[in-house]
């Protein structure tokens, strides 16, 4: 895994579209895994302004996003559908082609997870995985335990990670679902790129950790060492 130190978090954003819109512009019908959380919300500031000023076209894209909260009603702002929605998708004068969501109010959540799986491979996989580090080493919500899941699964969530996600649900953690739906390790592992951004003083413990420390479930970011061709992007800060 290459690491790569930019100044600010600005400056990583502004690189990681340049990753993006590049990828895009080499496969115009590229599929795209994409994050929720406060580190790529830069990101896509940046790529819907690219997106309408034409410098990148979303028009052939297909897009995963990684996870969903279980039972968050349609409307509720911390759903991560209506997360995208606001953040990047409905903000762009073209949407991707396909667009591609966990469902966490299926009646049947088993079967909604084989159905993610099999979508995601008829696609051909994830061509570029852009992920957020969680400062427990998470990624999307695998988190760390003793083992790890290849495939999509439900997820307890751990308390670090539902802390991390009160500012979707009025600032209270006890107001953020216990569990949610992820992609598995093995699809972010199988993505023939990833871009891993993380921004902040917070979470230099945990760059420090996925870069350096030891292979273990117990900190699932840590996997990424092993990945062919993965880049992490952070601020200075995170890399004290």
């Amino acid at each position: 895994m290459k690491l790569r130190v930019l100044a600010t978090a600005d400056d990583v954003a502004d690189v990681a579209v340049r990753e993006v819109a590049s990828a895009i512009r080499l496969n115009p019908s590229l599929v795209l895994g994409l994050p929720t959380g406060r580190t790529p919300l830069r990101l896509y500031d940046r790529l819907v302004a690219w997106e309408r000023t034409g410098r990148v076209s979303f028009a052939r894209v297909t897009t995963f996003n990684l996870d969903e909260f279980v039972g968050v009603g349609e409307n509720t702002p911390g759903r991560y559908r209506a997360f995208m929605e606001e953040h990047l998708f409905g903000r762009l004068r073209r949407r991707p082609y396909r667009v591609h969501f966990l469902d966490g109010n299926a009646d049947d959540l088993d079967a909604e997870l084989a159905r993610y799986d099999r979508t995601l491979q008829r696609a051909g996989g994830i061509d570029l995985q852009v992920l957020g580090l969680g400062a427990n080493g998470h990624v999307g919500f695998n988190e760390p335990a003793a083992t790890l899941s290849a495939g999509s699964h439900r997820v307890r969530l751990h308390r670090p990670t539902r802390v991390a996600n009160a500012d979707l649900f009025g600032g209270k953690a006890s107001r953020v679902p216990r569990e949610a739906l992820t992609v598995g390790m093995g699809a972010i592992m199988c993505a023939r790129r990833v871009l891993m951004l993380a921004t902040g003083r917070e979470k230099a413990d945990a760059v420090r950790r996925m870069i350096d420390g030891p292979l273990t479930t117990r900190f699932p970011a840590s996997f990424l060492q092993l990945h062919r061709d993965a880049v992490a992007l952070v601020d200075r800060d995170a890399s004290r």
